[in-house]
């Protein structure tokens, strides 16, 4: 793989100061974009819950709604 560095020269960059400054009331000038640029990605976890936590939500979301409606049926008679 080859590298080039994307930033401009300096020393052909209009506007700029002696050091790579941009002087008040001048726009610097802009980065360009490479495919290189960023983080490598080594590593891609699953997104998502797992099987385990929803199985046990699912479980205490059932014996709630089971108690409840005993607690009704027994209210009622």
């Amino acid at each position: 793989m080859s590298y080039s560095n994307p930033d401009p020269d300096p020393s052909r960059s209009t506007g700029l100061e002696p050091g790579g400054g941009v002087p008040p009331g001048e726009t610097p000038p802009a980065e360009s974009s490479m495919p290189e640029a960023g983080p490598r990605e080594t590593h891609n976890p699953p997104k998502g819950w797992a099987k385990g936590p929803l199985i046990l939500i699912a479980l205490v979301v059932l014996l709630v709604a089971v108690g409840m409606i005993g607690y009704a049926v027994g209210v009622w008679n």
